[in-house]
């Protein structure tokens, strides 16, 4: 059990120590007092983003992208860009080296110059070196300051498996390299001896997801086995040359697994002695606490130290974005004050378990540190198990301080290029400048009682971020033990259900079939996951006489009962989640994750529709004096709805309760491969209390029965999604007005795509290589969105390819229901032979950059890129849906989005970059329905992406937006002369 000692008992002292701190800190003049008596460009830009957020945002948006430019002409073009923005306001100097027009001439030479110089400066000043030697001559400079270091090797984030082998053979050089070199060095007891034990001179920090390409908590056990095994590689390495290594924590979606295989590894009898180790704790999260004391009574069971490095965190906005675009509980306290007052109680309750975990406390807050030492002073901790560090380049002055003060110090030092190491520079630089920043309020010299005081907190425990608008349905969060073991737990009752037979349901009742069909696991095709009866024509006929009996009491139906159905059936969804999810994967093949989301999906539909026909029940009143003009709704009649495989429940939801909820019977006839899920869709709209003949489950052969219910004169609407071939014939066939007839029937279809990401000369590549990978391959790029045609400007063409290539090479194939697959089996044998014909098309029209081999056990085709393939080709222009990339390039960005814009369709489409002219041309003149920036294309929200394209992909409002639902209702105009013998009331005449 750990207890802790009241806090109250160090104030005093922390008081004491930290304004002899903040004393010599000022006396020498922090980093940022000097900056403003400094006239250099680098110094002038920090000064300038502090005083200016709109500058701030925009000068930082331009230094991440400055790396990818790749000429004065190109950096001068952007600077313009970014630092013209409507809400910046330019300081005088700066104004003046952006006076050009033309970002070629001269002037705009020297501006590019002037202000790329100055950036690379800045970018030294957080950056230990670009290479051994520069990293070298600051690491001896550090110790001749009596300070440890730490190194941090900075790169593209591991995206390939050929990466993940690079990042572990860096390690493995730099130790090499540095303990060859540290021989030469001469002993500093204050950093290399402790308590009579001589400590390691060199000490690497490294990241467990940069040991492999596929991190995923979701894939836990693999995720573990290969990064593993790596790690004892390093471990070993370190031992035998004598340096010691310590674990990086990164987001927040990493930190259980990573804790997971740290002390799984760290048992291990070839490693359990080593106390030349650590792991990171990170204050700013709500469960570090607990995260702490876990580790306390681990080490005690282990036996041997290990150190912790508390800090604060790094990640705070990308934390609190996330959980709010998911829906989940925050894990970040939510203001840097809750975030201080949790940092000390970790501090006292790491350093008075001393004995167990060795504490390294990294922070420029002076009272954070100040209290740090208060403990160790008052606890006389040994020398060896206390430690306090500062990263490179920010709190120098502190450092200083506390090495006078006889505190072993070591400073966290990055090192490597300039253009991967940016993304790291720019969070020194938006820590440096934000307004909660101690460095900052320092500089400020804001009062001292309010700088060394205790932090204060206002008490807000609040777990969930502001709620959006339209409270989106969480996906499961699969980073959660629980969530994972629920999940083993489901996929066994699932399995215990698989073979069962599903009737159609025709007029409230399950009904014999015609005949019967076996649904498979594209996975495992000798796997039935079950039988489904189909119905004959004179069934259909049956189907849609009792949806028009039905129609004239559905259509009374209060709106608010209608609505409450759609709920009631979202929260049958919402318990029944992970089986759904599971029945989704094994019927047609998409990995749990991505069949979690589309359940959320199904949810979002049955919640939103239900929202908006509440508000559209309400019409609009046009009155006038003497007259009242209504425009209302009214529902159309039998609605046919035809549903796809590749999104079992979400679109066969959508289309159905939109139908069922605006007042139309409804007939769900769903894809013959995924008929299981539909008939669950079927239970739970009865169990949620759909009334007898309103909804109808009509499973039946698409060339018999659908054209049979397309072309049946009472059905007066059709919702289809699938291929452009069957829509347009559904379209054509709807429009011939049958006898006896008397309206013409509505008909909504989305119809596919042929997707194409462009991807500029400004690109932060690791987001796009991993944005098309995804979009491509993800559910083996069986979805209308996902991306077929990747167009790359020409001076980034090859490198984007070699990366995506390894990229791509790097994804786990197989059975969509092993946590490590990322690509599972196409839907079935007819999906299979008809990719590879298009494969075998594409080998004639353009050269292969990749072909997968796959399992042969299931409907199994290996990932195919395909490049330098013309924009006219059969594969860069019809929609093959499968897991086959087309990358073309282009020569400039006009061209690029020509080549987007040169085909029939009109869904998707996507553009990284990070040049501002290119994305608002992109929103202009990208002529897709769905169009996404720096992102993939996949995976749209209901209410925050509605979904549909034009053009041949599809006609009809977008789907989860707030006009889907007019197209199942027909207005009406209802005027009434309210006045009686030239009377009408007038408001306010009493």
């Amino acid at each position: 059990m750990v207890v802790q000692i009241s806090n109250n008992t160090y104030e005093a002292k922390t008081q004491e120590i930290a304004k002899q701190l903040l004393a010599a800190t000022r006396e020498k003049r922090s980093f940022f007092a000097q900056m403003r008596d400094q006239m250099n460009w680098d110094d002038k830009i920090l000064n300038w983003a502090m005083s200016n957020p709109g500058l701030r945002v925009q000068l930082f948006r331009f230094i991440d992208c400055l790396p990818a430019l790749r000429s004065k002409s190109e950096i001068s073009h952007h600077l313009q860009e970014y630092l013209t923005a409507e809400a910046v306001e330019l300081p005088a100097a700066l104004k003046g080296i952006l006076n050009f027009t033309n970002p070629d001439s001269m002037p705009g030479q020297i501006a590019a110059g002037t202000v790329s110089t100055a950036v690379e400066t800045l970018a030294h000043k957080y950056i230990a070196g670009e290479n051994l030697k520069q990293v070298i001559k600051t690491i001896e400079r550090l110790r001749k300051d009596k300070m440890a270091f730490t190194l941090d090797l900075l790169g593209e984030a591991v995206i390939t498996e050929t990466e993940a082998q690079a990042y572990l053979e860096s390690y493995l050089d730099l130790i090499t390299q540095l303990t060859a070199e540290a021989k030469s060095w001469k002993t500093i007891p204050e950093i290399d001896q402790a308590d009579g034990e001589t400590l390691p001179v060199i000490q690497a920090s490294v990241k467990l997801t940069a040991f492999y390409s596929q991190f995923n908590p979701f894939d836990d056990q693999g995720s573990q086995e290969r990064v593993t095994e790596r790690i004892r590689t390093l471990l070993r390495h370190a031992k035998e040359k004598g340096a010691a290594i310590h674990f990086d924590m990164e987001q927040y979606v990493y930190k259980d697994l990573t804790f997971a295989i740290l002390k799984q590894i760290l048992m291990e009898e070839e490693f359990r002695s080593r106390t030349d180790i650590g792991i990171t704790v990170q204050g700013y999260l709500r469960d570090s606490l607990t995260d702490l004391k876990g580790l306390v009574e681990w080490a005690k069971e282990r036996g041997y130290p290990v150190t912790v490095r508390l800090v604060k965190g790094a990640y705070w906005d990308q934390e609190t974005i996330k959980s709010q675009q998911h829906n989940w509980p925050q894990p970040v306290f939510n203001d840097k004050a809750e975030t201080d007052a949790n940092f000390e109680r970790l501090t006292q309750l790491l350093l008075e378990n001393h004995e167990y975990l060795y504490a390294a406390i990294g922070s420029h807050n002076v009272r954070s540190q100040a209290l740090a030492l208060a403990i160790a002073e008052t606890l006389n901790i040994p020398r060896r198990r206390f430690e306090q560090q500062v990263l490179y380049g920010m709190g120098e002055p502190l450092a200083k301080a506390l090495v006078a003060r006889g505190s072993r110090v070591r400073v966290y030092a990055p090192y490597g290029e300039l253009l991967p190491g940016m993304a790291y520079l720019i969070r020194r630089l938006l820590e440096n400048t934000a307004n909660s920043s101690f460095l900052r309020q320092n500089m400020e010299e804001r009062p001292i009682e309010e700088l060394i005081g205790p932090p204060p907190t206002n008490g807000n425990v609040s777990q969930r971020p502001n709620e959006l608008p339209f409270p989106n349905a969480p996906d499961t969060d699969y980073a959660d033990a629980n969530a994972r073991e629920t999940a083993k737990q489901a996929l066994q009752t699932v399995r215990q259900q698989l073979g069962k037979t599903y009737l159609p349901l025709i007029n409230g009742e399950y009904v014999p079939a015609s005949g019967y069909i076996d649904s498979v696991n594209p996975s495992n095709f000798e796997e039935v996951v079950g039988r489904v009866g189909q119905i004959s024509v004179e069934q259909a006929k049956d189907a849609i006489e009792a949806a028009k009996a039905a129609f004239p009491e559905w259509k009374k139906t209060p709106v608010r009962q209608r609505a409450g159905i759609l709920r009631k059936a979202a929260e049958l969804m919402e318990q029944r989640r992970t089986e759904l999810s599971y029945w989704v994967c094994l019927e047609v093949g998409k990995a749990l994750q991505q069949a979690d989301a589309e359940v959320s999906e199904a949810i979002d539909f049955c919640r939103y529709y239900a929202s908006e026909m509440e508000r559209l029940d309400s019409g609009v009143n046009y009155d006038i004096p003497g007259e009242t003009n209504r425009y209302v709704y009214q529902p159309r009649g039998v609605a046919v709805v035809i549903s796809p495989w590749n999104f079992p429940i979400a679109i066969a939801t959508g289309m159905t309760v939109a139908a069922l909820v605006t007042g139309n019977c409804t007939l769900l006839k769903p894809a013959a491969t995924s008929s299981v899920i539909a008939a669950k869709i079927a239970e739970i709209l009865v169990e949620a209390g759909i009334p007898k003949g309103v909804f109808q489950f009509v499973p039946g052969k698409g060339s018999t029965v659908g054209n049979f219910l397309v072309k049946h004169p009472d059905v007066h609407l059709i919702a289809f999604t699938g291929s452009q071939e069957v829509g347009a014939q559904i379209y054509a066939d709807a429009a011939i007005l049958q006898p006896g007839q008397k309206h013409l029937k509505r008909v909504i279809a989305e119809m596919g795509g042929k997707n194409a990401i462009i991807i500029d000369e400004s690109a932060d590549l690791d987001q796009a290589v991993q944005g098309v990978v995804q979009s491509a391959f993800g559910y083996s790029g069986q979805k209308c969105s996902a991306c077929s045609r990747a167009i790359a400007l020409a001076p980034i063409y090859d490198t984007f390819v070699a990366r995506l290539v390894e990229a791509t090479k790097s994804l786990n194939i197989g059975p969509a229901d092993a946590t490590s697959t990322q690509v599972g089996p196409v839907i079935d044998g007819n999906a299979q032979k008809r990719i590879q014909e298009y494969i075998a098309t594409g080998k004639q029209e353009a050269a292969i950059a990749l072909e997968l081999s796959a399992p042969d056990n299931g409907y199994y085709v290996g990932p195919v890129v395909f490049r330098d393939v013309a924009p006219t080709a059969k594969i860069a222009q019809e929609e093959i849906f499968g897991p086959v990339l087309a990358v073309i390039k282009a020569q400039d960005f006009s061209e690029a989005l020509e080549v987007a814009n040169g085909t029939n369709f009109a869904l998707t489409g996507g553009l990284y970059s990070r040049t501002p002219s290119h994305i608002d041309r992109a929103a202009a003149e990208f002529e897709v329905g769905n169009l996404y920036i720096n992102r993939n294309i996949t995976g749209a929200i209901v209410a925050r992406q509605p979904f549909g394209g034009f053009k041949l992909s599809g006609v009809g409002s977008k789907a989860g937006g707030p006009d889907y639902l007019l197209q199942f209702l027909e207005p009406r105009v209802i005027t009434e002369n309210i006045q009686r013998q030239g009377f009408a009331p007038i408001e306010g005449n009493e």
